[in-house]
């Protein structure tokens, strides 16, 4: 018998090759006037073409967006949409410019359009992080949800095999948990398991021929499934310990998740079985832990904690900043288990099957 809620959030999305050149129009759409153009600094150049395409509807570009959204960063990119008249954004990029431009949005209601060059699906959900004094703080708030969402496969071409990699394993991590969240509902678990098995196919597409159309596109349609999924349920062990090390010891973000989801899944796979067997099926594997470990193997993705600067010495002060506030998670979080999957992740020891 099933007993569910499921509540839908409304966005738009336009998804195809090319679909960036109707940036122009979507932001009429909108009602606005002025574009503010957000970017990191190493994706400048794309954020120069969009402002190009916005002709005079483009307010300028701001390519200072970082890793985890320090809060003096957003106040920074707040103020200068203020100071040049925008009464929209434009994010193009991953998780951190994304991120940024829901942190504007967050104070000043700014509608937002994102044009998501990684796998990350930060653009699907109505979560948002700001980093403040070492601290990565995360909450959920409708207003932050890109009000247009452009998925265009050709602009995820340049993107670095191995970055790829770890994005698309960071939006495995989403639906993953999705499958077993205490919110959960059938229409969110045939999207986790959907996005899943064609982040899996795609990403063996990719590291066999970084320019296959088709294995980005597929990439891209499962970042969209399980962007979706992570914005509408919500978040267990895995996402606690990456918001943790990824916030208090500036760990890559994507590289965290790719490392710790194996260890995650394998900490709660006795509680949800019917979880882990759909994420096996979907990766064509029987067990998941084992699956996406060998996954990240097997692509070239880091599988260990050390090799992407943690210090060992860290790892109890993880585990109690973890502990101090922990997201539900269907296996009861015990301190000297938890301190074992992070030793575990650490050392990037297989999970057991």
């Amino acid at each position: 018998m099933y007993e569910f809620t499921y509540t839908t959030q409304a966005a738009r999305v336009v998804f195809g090759a090319g679909s960036m050149k109707l940036i122009q129009q979507e932001v009429e759409t909108l009602g606005a006037r002025r574009a503010l153009v957000l970017c990191t600094p190493e994706q400048r150049a794309q954020a120069e073409t969009v402002s190009s395409l916005l002709g005079p509807s483009s307010a300028g570009v701001f390519a200072g967006a970082q890793m985890h959204v320090p809060v003096e960063n957003a106040r920074h990119a707040r103020e200068l949409a203020k100071a040049v008249n925008a009464d929209c954004a434009v994010a193009i990029g991953g998780g951190s410019t994304i991120g940024l431009g829901k942190a504007i949005a967050l104070e000043s209601s700014m509608p937002i359009i994102a044009i998501p060059t990684t796998y990350a699906g930060s653009e699907m959900t109505p979560i948002y992080g700001i980093t403040e004094n070492g601290l990565k703080k995360t909450g959920r708030d409708a207003q932050v949800i890109p009000k247009t969402v452009l998925y265009d496969p050709e602009l995820t071409i340049g993107l670095p095999v191995q970055l790829s990699i770890v994005s698309g394993l960071n939006a495995i991590a989403h639906a993953a948990e999705g499958l077993y969240a205490r919110d959960g509902n059938p229409i969110m678990s045939l999207m986790a398991e959907e996005g899943i098995r064609a982040i899996a196919t795609g990403l063996r597409g990719i590291e066999r021929d970084a320019r296959d159309i088709d294995a980005r596109s597929e990439c891209l349609y499962g970042a969209w499934l399980c962007g979706t999924v992570l914005g509408r349920v919500g978040m267990a062990l895995h996402h606690k310990l990456c918001h943790t090390l990824g916030g208090s010891f500036n760990l890559l973000h994507a590289e965290t998740h790719a490392i710790v989801l194996p260890h995650a899944l394998a900490y709660n796979s006795a509680a949800v079985p019917d979880a882990m067997a759909r994420i096996g099926r979907a990766m064509g594997v029987k067990s998941a832990p084992r699956g996406v470990f060998n996954l990240a193997a097997e692509l070239g993705a880091p599988t260990a904690l050390r090799d992407i600067g943690m210090k060992e010495a860290d790892l109890d002060r993880a585990c109690d900043i973890a502990l101090s506030n922990p997201y539900w998670n269907p296996q009861p979080i015990e301190r000297d288990a938890l301190r074992l999957l992070l030793q575990n992740a650490w050392e990037g020891r297989p999970p057991a099957d």
